[in-house]
């Protein structure tokens, strides 16, 4: 049985461990959830209040991330992956290193407690709207997306018209691989 308790949606009765609600996600959240993440939340946060509908939604963190790089042993892989980049102006080669990262990231799974984590915000969220499976959109939000001096906007991916649960979770997954674009 899933439940909202307050601002956290909890399982047989725990807090989400990799996963925030856009009502839980100001401004000062860039670091845990991304820029972008971070704008969502605090405009549903912010215009919410004043009558202005905008769609809720949710986060996996950066926790999430490392938890999905830690379990599937990933970190020495990509380590190593990029130890072989010895001129990054070389594009042919900074397409066959980013491709063999993606790959390395593509070939985790997402662990148990991370999928029910994902899934039960998915059915909470398609709750919410009414819907069995109400279409999102699945995004990466990097966390260093606009420098002053740089910026990597669209440069990860976006998953548009996602609608079921396996369609989430691979989404996920394609996101975290496209950090290596």
């Amino acid at each position: 049985m899933i439940k909202t308790v307050g601002t956290f949606l909890t399982q047989n009765g725990c807090s989400m461990k990799y996963i925030l609600w856009f009502n839980q996600i100001t401004r000062n959240d860039v670091a845990r959830v991304g820029g972008k993440n971070a704008s969502l939340g605090n405009m549903f946060n912010l215009l919410s209040t004043q009558g202005i509908t905008v769609p809720d939604g949710f986060a996996l963190t950066t926790d999430a991330y490392w938890y999905y790089i830690e379990a599937n042993n990933l970190k020495a892989r990509l380590d190593d992956t990029m130890q072989q980049l010895t001129d990054c102006s070389d594009v042919q080669q900074l397409g066959a290193i980013g491709s063999k990262a993606r790959d390395i990231i593509l070939s985790g799974i997402l662990p148990d407690d991370l999928t029910e984590e994902i899934t039960a915000a998915y059915t909470e969220l398609s709750h919410r709207y009414n819907q069995p499976h109400v279409d999102v959109a699945v995004r990466s939000s990097a966390t260093a997306e606009d420098l002053p001096t740089a910026s990597f906007a669209g440069q990860q991916e976006t998953i548009l018209n996602v609608n079921s649960r396996e369609e989430l979770l691979e989404s996920c997954r394609l996101c975290y691989a496209s950090l290596y674009t």
